[in-house]
């Protein structure tokens, strides 16, 4: 007999499963059963918005048709096509039989929703393929191919073809064979000569990687009760640990993240230009400008889209230099990908092309600029472009924070002109911060949303202002960060509370690693400092507000972070990546505190904590309020994909909104009174009137804002 089951599970497929292996148990002419998925996927588990709906725990309701599936007393055979993830691989350990195709995928994706397998899963897996195994793919959520799970002995033959058939064929040899061997409640776990040690630096070392995620940490003390305790009292722990995780404000939060990231898709603008109406064009070839650090790691991502691309540089050492860092980067990728380097077929010129001359970029769909963050060098190429490129091309700049209109002011087509802000490394890092200006078209963001999908990459669409969304929210947060070091903290002090609220990394540990003259050269350019400021200007104001003037003394000291073997901290040598805590700099704030008539205190980690975040999330407030992006969970998805925000904790604005909107303004108010100089501080008019209505909840609060004028 063959049970279909639905690609995600509802109440109405649990209940035609059930239906139907009890039909099949009764039917005296059923000898086996085989289970397969409709239209060629097998199941992806629960729908995941189940989850949030109140009194509901989809992972529980799927457990009794577990037990049942097992214990039928007639072979099931699942036949897994597509993927079997969450309770669709728990579907799949309550049968006797596993074939897989072998394109299929498999696993327990729970842990990245902030749950664990709550239909047995974290009980049967171990029995099947044993701890180490099991572990690694509950506390992780990755998916396997079907050729590592038949070499872990997850499923029992792997179909080249028809996986159906393949099924049916097992299922006829098995019948009559005893089924108590093949029922994994039975089994016990295969022991480990040091299990419990084992268990033990398991634990240590997923602490170490969650960063105060509960849910692998759970994960673990699931497949311990696995390991030392019977089958029914290990299932009453695995349940026990769910309900605790599907209560706990993290799966809230990580769920809410889930939901953000497909909900950013659906981009649109105050001019009324939107995802549902706009065409992307296509893009079958691109070109790359600058083959410094983010030109490298873009082309490397083109070419892993499998999109033609085009490399330029300015002169032939640059780019021999560049094209030497480019194969190195792509034999890397290459090594970690199925059919490597012939996969990505980089050595042939028809798909990745080094050269000094502009003429070869006339034919391209799409180019992006990725040189030195300088305006005039970006306008002189960006009028070059114009007139070489073909009318159609759409021409990006690779800026974290210049004006998109200035730059598309040089072209004859500033419709054609959009911002595209990797991250570094760039063919690594999963954000895309696309920058529309003024002039540009909806076909322009539609291509490079497109394109982000391409490069699997999430995209997020974003209006214009200096820094754009997440450097414009991250100034304030680590202007708060300097100003708490010239009150009385050190480096270490902040970055510790930052990374324990689950940052990767803290603020100073993060400047060391970008490296200090970055920002410096910045400041320089906007007349914050050096040469160009006028003389007579206080040392700690600018523009009638406070300004800390010590990442630039550290600067002037040589002092650049990691590359010089010093910054906010030390390092064992130029370039080295093991951060310790400077006497030197200990004594440098001493002097400069002495200098400027400041009284050092001691401060506490909740004021590290609060002046941080909330004048981050203040400068959020605004940024909604002007238009900039459409909605909290824009910069959300900005900030935990872009910024190492802790994705338990659901992005800054979601953040906000389970502190409560009273108590942010409450402190900011706080500690603006405190510090009147700092606007940053003062709170935001939107935050205010969000307050004022009653604190809503987050997903209505755009409809509290009213646009003028919106700066774009």
């Amino acid at each position: 007999m063959v049970i279909e089951s639905l690609f995600y599970f509802s109440l109405a497929v649990l209940q035609a499963l059930e239906d139907g292996l009890k039909k099949a148990d009764a039917d005296p002419s059923v000898k086996a059963v085989m289970i397969c998925g409709e239209n060629g996927k097998f199941s992806a588990g629960a729908d995941i918005r189940g989850f949030s709906a109140p009194q509901s725990h989809p992972g529980i309701g799927l457990a009794p048709i577990v037990s049942l599936i097992e214990s039928s007393e007639k072979p099931v055979v699942a036949a897994i096509e597509g993927v079997a993830l969450g309770g669709g691989l728990e579907v799949a350990l309550g049968c006797h039989y596993r074939v897989a195709h072998v394109k299929a995928r498999m696993g327990l994706p729970e842990v990245t929703i902030g749950l664990l397998p709550g239909a047995e899963g974290t009980q049967r897996l171990p029995r099947l393929i044993g701890v180490p195994a099991a572990l690694d793919m509950i506390t992780t959520g990755k998916h396997i191919p079907a050729t590592e799970a038949l070499k872990l002995g997850l499923v029992d033959e792997i179909a080249e073809e028809n996986t159906i058939e393949a099924a049916i064929r097992l299922a006829n040899k098995v019948i009559g064979q005893p089924l108590a061997p093949r029922r994994l409640s039975l089994k016990p776990v295969p022991t480990l000569p040091n299990m419990e040690a084992f268990l033990r630096e398991a634990l240590v070392k997923v602490k170490k990687q969650a960063r105060g995620c509960l849910a692998p940490e759970l994960c673990v003390q699931a497949v311990r009760a696995a390991s030392e305790r019977p089958f029914a009292e290990g299932l009453r722990r695995e349940r026990e640990l769910f309900r605790l995780l599907l209560s706990s404000g993290q799966a809230r939060a990580l769920q809410y993240a889930f939901f953000a990231e497909r909900a950013v898709r659906r981009w649109a603008t105050p001019a009324g230009a939107s995802w549902s109406s706009a065409n992307a064009q296509p893009v079958r070839s691109a070109a790359v400008i600058g083959l410094g650090t983010m030109g490298r790691g873009i082309v490397t991502s083109l070419v892993k889209a499998n999109i033609p691309v085009v490399a330029l540089e300015q002169d032939l050492e640059n780019l021999k230099k560049g094209r030497k860092a480019v194969m190195l980067l792509l034999e890397r990728e290459a090594m970690k990908m199925e059919g490597g380097a012939q996969r990505l077929d980089f050595h042939n010129p028809a798909r990745l092309q080094f050269t000094v001359d502009f003429d070869l970029l006339r034919d391209v769909d799409l180019v992006i600029e990725a040189v030195f963050e300088n305006m005039a060098l970006k306008k002189e190429i960006f009028h070059k472009l114009s007139k070489i490129c073909k009318p159609g091309a759409l021409l990006c700049t690779n800026t974290s924070a210049l004006n998109i209109n200035e730059i598309a002011s040089a072209t004859s087509r500033p419709q054609q002109v959009i911002g595209t802000h990797f991250f570094s490394p760039a063919h690594v890092m999963r954000l895309l911060e696309i920058i529309y200006g003024s002039h540009t078209s909806p076909s322009a963001i539609a291509t490079a949303m497109q394109l982000a999908k391409a490069l699997n990459k999430i995209g997020v669409v974003v209006g214009n202002c200096f820094g754009f969304v997440g450097n414009r929210m991250m100034f304030p947060y680590v202007q708060q960060a300097v100003f708490l070091l010239e009150e009385g903290s050190r480096p270490e002090a902040v970055d510790e509370v930052l990374e324990d609220f689950g940052f990767k990394i803290g603020p100073f540990r993060m400047s060391d690693l970008a490296g200090l003259d970055v920002g410096w050269r910045s400041r320089q350019g906007q007349g914050l400092t050096g040469p160009s400021l006028p003389a007579g200007t206080p040392a700690r104001q600018r523009h009638g507000q406070r300004y800390s003037p010590l990442p630039d003394l550290l600067c002037e000291h040589g002092r650049f972070g990691q590359k010089t073997g010093h910054g906010w901290y030390l390092y064992e040598k130029a370039g080295g990546r093991t951060a310790t805590p400077d006497p030197w700099l200990h004594n440098f704030l001493a002097r400069y505190r002495d200098t400027h008539g400041i009284k050092a205190r001691a401060i506490d980690q909740e004021e590290i904590l609060e002046r941080c975040l909330f004048a981050l999330i203040n400068e959020g407030f605004a940024i909604l309020a002007e238009g900039i992006a459409s909605g909290p969970e824009h910069l959300d998805v900005i900030y935990i994909n872009g910024y190492g925000w802790p994705r338990h904790r659901g992005g800054p604005m979601f953040y906000a909104s389970t502190v409560g909107l009273p108590r942010v303004l409450a402190k900011l108010e706080q500690y603006s009174e405190v510090h009147p100089d700092v606007p940053g501080l003062r709170p935001n008019a939107f935050l205010r009137k969000l307050v004022a209505v009653g604190s809503p909840p987050l997903q209505e609060w755009m409809s509290y804002v009213s646009w003028q004028s919106p700066k774009l």
